[in-house]
């Protein structure tokens, strides 16, 4: 395992730039994410740090060795990166054992037996060495093919959409095993995707891409409850923007209430007084900002409702027209069109200058 550095990356195919100034450090033996929309980036960024393709500037570094730069890199076989593909591009003439020993052919036959018994029984397949891939199901061959990566104990595991080909409920599961191996193994891992939730169950860090730049890198509790601008707030998790009045340097006033918290940076960042007291801002509130209390006399109409089996969520219709988000245990089966009580539980103000 190893710590991954990226300085002020950038790459481009001809004219036109893919990433830009990519910059984050995902610290040894943890899990990171590169999460964000279609043609963001992010997978390219993965194949720059495996070393399929080169960089137009900055500098990678895995372990602390350099592995690229602006007009020099260490070929992708001399990285001791592994690498897990969209499509898990196992060797379909191999059997399980094989296709798990394929990256120890230079080691001896105890060695290589010992540790494809080892990572078999690690990723839960005992018993399966002599099957071939066609006799597995989906998320069998997707474990198989990150034994085949973990088996040359490499500095760092790269996976590319790994859960995309496989049903819902299955990738949820899966990717919390794939998160309890790597952390058994002890593995430094990056993952790309753009699914928010495999990105959340899997990550220790999440760096959320937009048009070639990380928009903001963090934990996921961070980008959830205080996103950097209003792209992750909106990529990452639902909610709803409210208007809002700057009271005072802790205070903003919606038309649910005052809250209480740090005035976000984009508001204050001029220096000016009118950023502090009576700047109108944007208020960003979360489906768990609001919760519905029958004793409350502030009322909200239910505009519409997704049922999600322990909970409803409550798309809200406030006295002046603006709109917010409820999740509300599904025991409170309100109609629409019902008024129904609802109070703030807001640990974080996020906010944003009003455009």
């Amino acid at each position: 395992m190893a710590e991954l550095v990226l300085e002020s990356v950038s790459q481009a195919y001809g004219a036109k730039q893919i990433i830009a100034d990519l910059s984050f450090t995902l610290p040894e033996g943890s899990i990171g994410c590169l999460l964000g929309p279609s043609g963001c980036g992010k997978t390219t960024a993965l194949r720059c740090i495996s070393g399929f393709e080169s960089i137009q500037s900055g500098r990678i570094r895995i372990g602390g060795e350099t592995v690229s730069e602006a007009d020099w890199m260490l070929p992708a076989e001399k990285r001791r990166v592994g690498m897990v593909f969209q499509d898990y591009a196992l060797f379909p003439h191999l059997t399980v054992g094989e296709n798990v020993g394929f990256g120890l052919r230079k080691a001896s036959r105890s060695v290589r037996t010992t540790r494809v018994d080892e990572l078999l029984e690690l990723v839960g397949l005992a018993g399966h060495a002599q099957h071939f891939p066609h006799q597995l199901s989906g998320g069998q061959q997707q474990r198989v093919a990150l034994a085949r990566a973990l088996a040359p104990r490499p500095r760092l595991i790269l996976m590319d959409e790994p859960f995309s080909n496989l049903d819902v409920e299955l990738r949820e599961r899966l990717s919390l095993e794939v998160r309890d191996i790597l952390k058994r193994e002890a593995t430094t891992a990056l993952i790309v995707t753009h699914d928010q939730h495999e990105a959340f169950a899997l990550a220790d860090w999440v760096g959320v891409m937009h048009e070639g730049r990380i928009q903001q890198w963090a934990t996921p509790y961070d980008l959830y409850h205080e996103p950097a601008n209003r792209f992750v707030a909106d990529f990452v998790g639902q909610g709803a923007l409210l208007t809002g009045e700057v009271i005072n340097d802790h205070q903003v006033e919606i038309e649910l209430g005052v809250l209480n918290g740090h005035i976000p940076v984009e508001c204050d960042a001029s220096g000016c007084d009118e950023c502090v007291r009576n700047c109108h801002v944007d208020v960003l509130l979360r489906p768990d900002d609001i919760v519905h209390d029958d004793d409350s006399l502030m009322l909200a109409e239910v505009e519409n409702k997704a049922f999600r089996g322990a909970e409803f969520l409550y798309t809200l219709k406030l006295p002046s027209g603006q709109r917010a988000l409820s999740l509300v245990p599904s025991h409170h089966n309100h109609a629409i069109g019902e008024k129904i009580g609802i109070k703030l539980a807001v640990d974080h103000v996020v906010a944003f200058r009003r455009t």
